[in-house]
């Protein structure tokens, strides 16, 4: 009890600090069938936009104790079965439950019942029968829409999302974030065909970047020119085959990172073409009987160290 309640006090004092942040969570809607499979999800829904204390997440803990002391052991959950692109179908306590989008419901010859929020909605079945369905926004980065309008600002000219969420969802956070082109709902196959669209339609001399953080995007991350990840909540798929990898997830440091490697690469070439020009100048003055050796010291010695020199503007 002791060490429980030490460890307590630790992570108290992390989030009191900083260290540890409360999870913050959207308001999401539930049909009134699923909320009878589960009926403590009322007692756990959030306030939009708003954080849990750990006062919060006690109470809570203690509620699911209490519930679970006056119920049955918990459920055994077997022959799970994960279907990508449409959702999970398992056994749970001797029922045959399919969770996922409308792709699994056709597949499964369910009837089920659209709903007319946005956001990605998961379907539920049970034994065969349309049960509800929960729908689950994602927050947008507070800096999506700046991080794109940098990159327009660095000179990328076309931006294009790909994404396997539904397509009002696609199309509404493309507007928000001031994206033109959306290919929505989409498998990891079908994003790999639509790289190598762009692949071969792109313009001469022009790199094709992509950024994701999923297993799914591995396989694109390793066919594009750049591939680029999130690092903090990235998989390690995704990680391993990405070129570039962001370790805070803040979509602006790509537009950074253009920015840096752009000021790189005019750097080296102008040390390049300073220290060719400056010993081909040297050699012709030999040749001609002018240069003497203090010139040929000042062109291979001099020359290195103002290329140095110029070579620390990139720390700047």
């Amino acid at each position: 009890m002791r060490e429980r309640a030490r460890l307590s006090l630790i992570r108290q004092e992390q989030l009191r600090r900083g260290y540890l942040k409360s999870a913050e969570f959207m308001e999401q809607t539930v049909h009134p069938a699923a909320v009878r499979l589960c009926p403590d999800i009322r007692y756990i829904r959030k306030r939009k936009n708003s954080c849990w204390s750990m006062r919060h997440w006690q109470s809570v803990t203690a509620h699911i104790r209490s519930v679970s002391a006056c119920r049955k052991p918990m459920v055994r959950v077997t022959d799970v079965q994960e279907i990508g692109g449409h959702g999970v179908i398992a056994t749970v306590d001797g029922h045959r439950v399919a969770a996922g989008n409308d792709k699994l419901m056709k597949k499964e010859k369910i009837a089920y019942r659209n709903c007319s929020c946005t956001g990605t909605i998961v379907h539920l079945a049970v034994d065969g029968v349309y049960a509800g369905h929960i729908l689950i926004s994602d927050m947008l980065k507070p800096n999506a829409a700046a991080a794109m309008q940098a990159l327009k600002n660095s000179g990328v000219h076309r931006l294009v999302m790909l994404t396997g969420d539904d397509d009002r969802v696609a199309q509404q956070v493309a507007g928000e974030v001031g994206i033109t082109e959306v290919h929505s709902q989409l498998l990891p196959a079908d994003k790999v065909s639509e790289v190598e669209k762009l692949l071969q339609t792109r313009e001469e001399k022009s790199t094709v970047a992509f950024v994701g953080d999923g297993i799914n995007d591995a396989p694109v991350l390793s066919r594009v020119d750049v591939g680029i990840a999130m690092g903090a909540l990235g998989s390690d798929a995704a990680i391993e085959a990405a070129d570039v990898v962001l370790m805070d997830d803040d979509p602006l440091k790509i537009a950074k990172a253009i920015r840096i490697a752009r000021k790189c690469l005019r750097i080296v070439y102008e040390n390049i073409c300073f220290a060719i020009g400056i010993k081909l100048l040297c050699l012709f003055l030999v040749t001609i009987g002018i240069a003497n050796m203090w010139m040929g010291i000042f062109a291979d010695v001099g020359v290195m160290v103002i290329a140095v020199l110029n070579a620390i503007r990139a720390l700047l």
